[in-house]
């Protein structure tokens, strides 16, 4: 029983519960026993009284604490992915050497990928159709088999020796989907302090927007300076890594970045994803919404989420953004790929 309480409280009672030392004492605190040396011999232990699961999961709570020491010990392929997790892993790693950085990448590798793979499911409903090849009698595009089957079922020669041929007397084609950008969506996201778990879901966002054929998808990180990582938005793991939280905010800089970036304003998504607690003047923040919402992109305000799920924004700023011309709303990454969605098929707001 020392065993099991001795390593459970290394998480939960921080070395200074009942199982630090001995069981027998009674009152408040515990003993003054010696903690587990290393984590590679907490992860042992873990393991041999309760399972590999188990001992994962108590080491991504760990991890999630703040101990960068049992990061090593986590095992890519049998962690749980959650973005809880994802997002304390790359808080703890920002500080890390490249040598330790570089045993760390299999891990966020695996945590960024399960989960874009998990959001890309989710979200392919809501983007389905946006680049799907249409049925067509006019030749120019592949020949549609299995249309072309069902169209001519009627349209059949049996042989003598059983054989059945369907003629196709009326062959359907597919028209070539367009491969060009037709519209940009131009991600601006706060990096600022207390935002990285929105950042890790812009981030794996962008990634699943980035691979609609019909869609050009810029990422726009700011906090008082702008960076414009667009190039990384195929490569969330990139991204991640690239990105930097902290800081103060300016969102009127990376709305006008934003502006820089757009040549057909009716094509255009410019989404800010922030806590719009704006460092700056409240007026240079406004000016920019207004010049946007008159040139006729199309604007959405993405409020900031906490670790519960819960919005965390500046409820005075908002209001004055609505008024200004851009809506505000808390969305998780499957309801704006709806509003996406819907935008791009002409849709109304």
């Amino acid at each position: 029983a020392h065993r099991y309480a001795r390593a459970l409280d290394e998480l939960y009672g921080a070395g200074r519960g009942e199982g630090s030392g001995d069981l027998g004492r009674s009152g408040p605190g515990g003993g003054d026993g010696p903690s587990f040396p290393t984590a590679r011999e907490w992860s042992q232990e873990l393991e041999s009284l309760f399972g590999a699961d188990v001992r994962e999961e108590v080491l991504a709570d760990a991890a999630g604490a703040g101990r960068t020491d049992v990061l090593a010990q986590l095992d890519p392929s049998s962690v749980r992915p959650s973005v809880e997790l994802l997002t304390s892993v790359l808080s703890l790693a920002g500080g890390m050497p490249e040598q330790q950085l570089a045993r760390l990448r299999p891990l966020v590798k695996r945590l960024v990928d399960e989960l874009a793979a998990q959001l890309a499911t989710r979200m392919r409903p809501a983007l389905s159709g946006l680049s799907t090849p249409r049925p067509t009698r006019r030749p120019g595009g592949r020949l549609d088999l299995a249309r072309t089957l069902r169209a001519n079922l009627a349209h059949t020669r049996r042989f003598d020796d059983g054989r059945v041929v369907v003629v196709p007397e009326r062959p359907v084609f597919s028209s070539r989907a367009s491969r060009e950008a037709d519209w940009r969506l131009i991600l601006v996201v706060d990096v600022s302090g207390s935002m990285e778990a929105s950042v890790v879901w812009s981030a794996l966002t962008a990634a699943v927007l980035g691979g609609v054929p019909t869609l050009s998808t810029h990422f726009l990180a700011f906090s008082t300076q702008v960076v414009d990582l667009t190039g990384r938005v195929a490569d969330p793991l990139s991204l991640l890594l690239e990105v930097r939280v902290g800081g103060g905010t300016h969102i009127a800089a990376g709305l006008a970045h934003a502006r820089s970036l757009i040549t057909v304003p009716s094509r255009t998504l410019v989404v800010v994803v922030s806590d719009f607690e704006e460092g700056a003047p409240v007026g240079g923040l406004l000016g920019e919404v207004r010049a946007l919402a008159a040139s006729g992109a199309h604007l959405l305000g993405c409020a900031a989420l906490d670790d519960s799920g819960a919005p965390r924004y500046s409820i005075p700023v908002a209001r004055q953004l609505v008024a200004a011309g851009m809506p505000v709303a808390a969305l998780s990454p499957l309801a704006l790929a709806r509003w996406v969605g819907d935008r791009l098929r002409g849709e109304p707001s």
